[in-house]
């Protein structure tokens, strides 16, 4: 596995994962190297919409058609900082180009600014948190059958709801969740 890149691809949680965190999570792949991964919970809303996200972040949120945009649990790591899933990449202050730079990152104010008052970038996704594994961490995460790795769809991302994402994902393997096996099997 020293040799994988998962960048830009989904992570499904196989239903032995034990970490309340990720049971039943679709992870984005934001970035996968040597030093470690890191990613964004793509199927878990929170009770917060982008109108009210907006206000805790006292930014005025002029596109009001936004508002009802649900806010992502990303994941376990820095859960006080906001981070946006967004296409196109656009040139903000602090932005992670995942690979082949359809898609960025961005966990800087001004995309958000940006978003509130012309609506760009109209393809985003805001998380509280991200996901983090440090070097050879996921790597052995999936050697133990605690993820099954998949390529992602940019649709998935950005056209579906939360709750169609998982299935969606796993619709190229001609599976569901519920047929996912709780004993690993290895040959």
């Amino acid at each position: 596995m020293d040799s994988v890149n998962l960048t830009d691809n989904f992570l499904i949680a196989m239903l032995t994962m034990s970490d309340p965190y990720f049971g039943g999570a679709l992870v984005y792949v934001c970035q996968h190297t040597s030093e470690g991964a890191m990613g964004v919970i793509v199927n878990r809303p929170i009770d917060m919409n982008l109108g009210t996200f907006f206000n805790r972040v006292d930014l005025p949120l002029e596109q009001v058609d936004l508002a009802e945009q649900p806010i992502y649990f990303g994941g376990p790591v820095q859960l006080d900082r906001g981070f946006v899933l967004h296409r196109p990449v656009g040139e903000w202050q602090s932005t992670l180009p995942v690979l082949g730079g359809e898609i960025g990152l961005t966990s800087s104010r001004d995309v958000l600014t940006s978003m509130g008052s012309l609506g760009v970038p109209r393809d985003a996704l805001i998380t509280l948190g991200y996901s983090g594994w440090g070097a050879g961490q996921l790597e052995a995460e999936i050697g133990q059958n605690a993820w099954l790795s998949v390529p992602a769809s940019h649709a998935i991302l950005f056209d579906l709801p939360a709750e169609a994402r998982l299935p969606a994902a796993m619709q190229p393997l001609g599976i569901t969740y519920a047929q996912l096996s709780e004993v690993a099997g290895h040959a």
